[in-house]
C-alpha cells in the first residue's frame, strides 16, 4: 500500500465529507482520538463530532494545496500534514488552514 496514495484518498474523503456532511466525520474518529482546535482539546468521537458540527458556519469549501505524508511510530503509522484554503459563504477572501493528522499503525 502506497502511504501517499492512502493519505491523499483519506484527505479527499475527509474534506469532501466536512464540506457536505460534517456529522459523517464521526466515523473516522475513535474514543482515543483527540482534536485540538484553537487551543481547546476535544477527546472521543462524540466530543469531536459536537465540535465540528457546532462550528459557526453551515457551508464551506476546502481547497487543498498540499498533502505531505511521513511514516510515523508503529508499522503502518502515518503523519499527514494538510494545508489549503477554506471558502465560507459571504466571505470575499479565503481563510488559510492547516491540519496535522496522525494515523496509528499496528504494533
Amino acid at each position: 500500500m502506497d502511504p501517499d496514495a492512502v493519505s491523499k484518498a483519506f484527505v479527499d474523503y475527509y474534506y469532501s465529507t466536512f464540506d457536505t456532511n460534517r456529522t459523517g466525520l464521526a466515523s473516522v474518529y475513535q474514543e482515543s482520538s483527540v482534536l485540538t482546535f484553537e487551543g481547546q482539546k476535544y477527546q472521543g468521537t462524540q466530543s469531536i463530532a459536537d465540535k465540528l458540527t457546532g462550528l459557526p458556519f453551515q457551508q464551506c469549501k476546502h481547497h487543498i494545496n498540499t498533502v505531505d505524508c511521513q511514516p510515523s511510530g508503529a508499522v503502518g503509522g502515518m503523519l499527514v500534514f494538510v494545508s489549503g484554503n477554506l471558502n465560507l459563504p459571504g466571505e470575499q477572501h479565503p481563510l488559510k488552514f492547516s491540519q496535522l493528522l496522525l494515523f496509528e499503525g499496528a504494533d
